[in-house]
């Protein structure tokens, strides 16, 4: 029977059963194509879930096994220093004093020659004083079998590097007293029956601290990150006895006798044009309100005018932006930081303050993704176009100064900052967020204003890194003190690494300028005496 033959009611539900069949399959479809998107899309975040826990863990290897320096492996296109030295070696051909290499650029680049060292070891120092001890033939010896005396004709020496402990002395100073054994005093009525000199003033009175004792166990510790009970453990083993407790409490006196000189270094810091700041833990205990086990910070800031450097550490509680907005209170000029946030909240209120950030940062974290990334290509590109920058910056130093740098370093930097942006804004759709490369370029592209930011002034570098050097001391030693036992010792601890830092960044050496700096303090009493008291001009020929 024929389909038009059929009743009606039969086609009907023929046609219904059909239709119902394909809403059906296309239902069932829909499906299967929804939980296929749903499954596609959970495999994606698995394989990126996977690559990050991957690079992860390729970084924390990296950075526990591998060398800390952030260098690439050398460039093909780029020439190698000694090449031509290496190539002359092996013809035997003389090197020229000046030699250029080709790069396939067109360019050409100048490679200076380069003299190899000679092998063995160095002599010593002449500077040394030298103790001569001669080792001679004894007189039997001195005589040759044919009767005569043996004349000498030379002499062949040889030296040995000797130490001797620190040598610790007593000094007892006496005062004689006089008095007059006739009257008594009595026809004297205007001066003492007992006449001697007066007590001299001292950094710690009536304690046996002298001002060389004092710095070398400050410097010990804040320089050669020596804590006191392991210092006490030397004195002990020198026949001395001095106990931590009496050498933290010496550290207080010193800390509440120099508060005059912070605040003059204070006022030096803000003074300057620009103002470099960073921040680290710090453990401290005793501290109101808190857990001993919670962490604090200590914040530093180095500033100052040209030939004035100075690096004060400041304790603080936690990592608020309030604080950096308190430090900086009174300051106008640049802030180069970071990319934390707090310093960002901290200068909205703050006007005549200029943010610039930091290249070293982000050429860290493309050096970073380089060595965690399966494929390393596209990070080695980012830091490479850093590298150009700084290749720049240091030409640039070289040959300008003031307005003339500013304008050549313009010139020169601008097109590999327009080349190295339009790379960083194609790869940061191609690249996820979540991984290493994406962190990196979103945040070269968040930070890119400040970052650029050091084009405009001839006192400002590419990084922060001359700050982050600073801080360094302090996270070396507080891998051996651990914390600290008290606000009150987090602040003094932050004089003494002010000090010392800032007597280092002004070329001298802290336990000279220390030594001098707590002989002359008890006779400092107006402002200008504390000025001469300054590292700039302590050691003057008119000081």
């Amino acid at each position: 029977m024929q389909a038009e033959q059929l009743p009606a009611t039969v086609v009907n539900f023929i046609n219904e059963l059909k239709t119902n069949h394909e809403q059906q399959i296309q239902e069932i479809k829909s499906h299967y194509e929804q939980q296929l998107g749903i499954m596609q899309t959970s495999i994606r975040e698995y394989q990126n879930n996977y690559l990050q826990i991957k690079e992860r863990y390729d970084l924390l290897v990296f950075k526990r096994f591998a060398r800390s320096a952030e260098q690439l492996p050398a460039d093909a296109n780029q020439p190698l220093l000694f090449a031509e030295e290496a190539a002359q070696r092996a013809t035997d051909e003389p090197t020229p004093s000046e030699d250029t290499v080709d790069v396939p650029s067109g360019e050409l680049t100048a490679v200076a020659s380069y003299q190899r060292k000679k092998a063995g070891r160095q002599a010593l120092d002449p500077a040394i004083p030298r103790e001569e001890r001669i080792v001679d033939l004894p007189e039997s010896e001195k005589t040759c079998a044919c009767g005569a005396a043996l004349s000498k004709i030379g002499e062949e020496s040889n030296e040995k590097l000797h130490i001797v402990p620190p040598r610790m002395y007593v000094e007892k100073t006496i005062r004689p007293k006089y008095a007059c054994r006739k009257c008594e005093g009595a026809e004297d009525e205007g001066k003492p029956a007992v006449r001697l000199m007066p007590v001299e003033p001292a950094i710690i009175p009536r304690s046996i601290a002298s001002p060389s004792l004092l710095s070398y166990i400050i410097v010990h510790k804040y320089e050669d990150h020596l804590p006191y009970y392991r210092q006490e453990k030397q004195f002990e083993r020198i026949g001395v006895t001095i106990s931590r407790q009496d050498m933290a409490n010496w550290q207080q006196h010193v800390y509440a006798k120099l508060k005059p000189l912070f605040a003059l270094l204070q006022a030096t810091l803000k003074s300057g044009p620009v103002l470099q700041m960073d921040e680290t833990t710090v453990q401290v205990m005793g501290e109101e309100g808190r857990e001993d086990t919670q962490k604090s910070y200590m914040w530093l800031a180095r500033g100052g005018p040209p030939g004035q450097t100075v690096v004060l550490y400041n304790y603080r509680p936690t990592r608020a932006a309030y604080h950096a907005k308190d430090l900086l209170a009174g300051y106008s000029g640049y802030l180069q930081t970071d990319g934390y946030e707090a310093y960002d909240k901290a200068v909205r209120d703050l006007p005549g303050i200029v943010h610039v950030g930091c290249f070293a940062h982000a050429r860290r974290y493309f050096f970073e993704a380089s060595k965690a990334s399966k494929k390393p290509q596209s990070a080695e590109e980012g830091v490479k176009y850093i590298r150009k920058l700084y290749v720049i910056e240091n030409e640039m130093r070289a040959q300008y100064k003031d307005a003339a740098l500013v304008a050549e370093r313009k010139k020169r930097a601008e097109p590999v900052l327009a080349e190295f942006r339009e790379w960083l804004l194609k790869r940061s759709v191609e690249v996820p967020p979540s991984l290493l490369l994406g962190k990196a370029i979103g945040y070269s592209l968040s930070q890119w204003d400040k970052m650029t930011a050091y084009l405009e002034s001839s006192y400002l570098t590419p990084d922060n890194n001359a700050c982050e050097n600073a801080l360094r001391p302090f996270v070396l030693g507080r891998k051996n003190w651990l914390f600290n036992k008290s606000p009150e010792g987090a602040e003094s601890s932050c004089g003494m690494f002010s000090l010392i830092e800032t007597a280092k960044q002004n070329g001298l050496i802290p336990l000279h300028y220390l030594t001098s700096l707590l002989e002359r303090v008890p006779f400092a009493v107006s402002a200008t005496d504390w000025e001469k008291l300054l590292p700039w001009n302590i050691l003057t020929p008119e000081n």
